[in-house]
């Protein structure tokens, strides 16, 4: 199985429509890490202080899982092993407060690990509890804690692995996930050098074998089998016209947040402000240069201390040769809230200097009321505090030219933008 299986690892990695290229490549996946530990963090500190509540609708795990269902095609579907199912009583961790106790105590130690075999320890205590309807897919949001000691858990990525290795793992069992991760590991160890230390890579690829787009390599020595194996992979790169259409959107999304990123550049500099673009798009292609040209190289260290998050903001303006924040913008343009606004707060609640800045969420002009829906998430309970402006895209495009010209300082664009509140 060995070269065939190198060579089913290298043909996924060169199609750019495999998970390797459309979600663990994403640079949103990374920009997200962050994000969702926080929100981890924030349910475990909600269950600790009795905050939590007794649904799943409306608390702060609904808001973690809701963002990692998100990371496109590998979490899709993240949030059904976590909605309350009333007949089933499950997964009882909403009103069993012991359970629910349980379950804040093993995010709270994995956290805190710094070891795999602390980790496993955590999910072999939770599994002794037996907590009904509490399973392995909890591995998403470990996953997200430590991943380069946790895979992702699902139906697909359970399927491949029992293809690629003639395996018969089990959905709903933490041992059976335990034997899938040991033996995701051993593969991972001898493709090293064509995957990643990152688990969410070799997860990719069985959610890929698992979910069809790829027939796994024949384990037996079988001519005809290996070559109707190889026809399959060549076939793999003729997409149908719906799946193209999709990628073409993804990309296009993508290009869309970088030009108004580059907008906000622009206006921020011709406003004799210093700008800081968020530091993984630095690179970005922007019209006959880089996304990070004539920006901050670095950011003061009064902003990013204690706070890596601040450094992934999209755009930040500066007040000339000082080190306050006057204000902050995240663009939002298809991918999850949730995530900007943790940064923001990040900046505006954990640091001195971002203290008084102005917060812009800079959107389309149709999802004014998904910000507002999310801004009324417990796990966004100070947001009231904060000065948080909603940027519709049109405004910015249709003023931009005039405020660069004739504007001065932020109120211009305090003047354009509607208060969320």
């Amino acid at each position: 199985m060995g070269d065939a299986l190198a060579k089913l690892i290298e043909h996924w990695k060169a199609d750019a429509h495999s998970t390797y290229n459309t979600w663990f490549l994403w640079e949103e996946r990374i920009k997200n890490f962050r994000s969702i530990r926080r929100g981890i963090g924030q349910v475990v500190r909600d269950i600790q202080a009795g905050t939590f509540g007794n649904a799943y609708r409306g608390s702060s795990l609904e808001t973690v899982v809701g963002s990692i269902a998100e990371q496109r095609q590998v979490f899709k579907g993240a949030d059904h092993a976590f909605l309350w199912k009333p007949k089933l009583r499950t997964p009882d961790i909403y009103e069993n407060p012991k359970n629910q106790a349980a379950f804040a105590q093993l995010l709270h130690h994995c956290d805190c690990c710094n070891t795999a075999e602390e980790v496993i320890a955590g999910i072999q205590r939770i599994d002794a509890l037996a907590i009904k309807g509490l399973g392995p897919a909890v591995a998403n949001l470990l996953y997200f804690i430590h991943p380069t000691f946790v895979s992702p858990f699902n139906t697909a990525i359970v399927k491949g692995f029992n293809a690629v290795t003639g395996g018969n793992v089990k959905l709903g069992r933490w041992d059976h996930y335990l034997s899938m991760r040991e033996g995701l590991i051993r593969l991972n160890e001898e493709y090293r050098t064509l995957l990643s230390n990152d688990l969410g890579a070799i997860a990719g690829l069985m959610f890929d074998v698992g979910a069809g787009r790829y027939a796994a390599p024949p384990r037996l020595d079988d001519a005809a089998a290996f070559s109707a194996w190889e026809a399959d992979l060549e076939r793999v790169r003729v997409e149908s016209a719906a799946a193209q259409k999709q990628w073409e959107a993804a990309r296009e999304s993508d290009a869309t947040h970088t030009e108004i990123q580059g907008w906000l550049r622009d206006l921020g500099l011709a406003l004799g402000f210093d700008v800081w673009v968020a530091a993984n798009d630095k690179s970005r292609t922007y019209l006959d240069g880089k996304l990070g040209d004539k920006c901050l190289a670095q950011l003061p260290d009064g902003v990013t201390k204690g706070m890596d998050s601040v450094r992934l903001i999209d755009v930040v303006w500066l007040t000339k040769g000082q080190h306050n924040v006057a204000g902050a913008f995240e663009v939002e343009h298809s991918t999850s809230i949730y995530s900007g606004i943790v940064r923001m707060l990040d900046l505006a609640l954990g640091t001195e200097v971002g203290k008084n800045c102005t917060l812009f969420l800079v959107a389309p002009d149709n999802r004014r009321d998904e910000v507002k829906v999310q801004l009324r998430r417990p796990a966004f309970s100070r947001v009231s505090e904060l000065n948080i402006q909603y940027l519709p895209y049109s405004q910015l495009k249709e003023h931009r030219g005039a405020i660069a010209r004739f504007g001065t300082g932020i109120k211009p664009l305090l003047e354009i933008s509607q208060g969320l509140h």
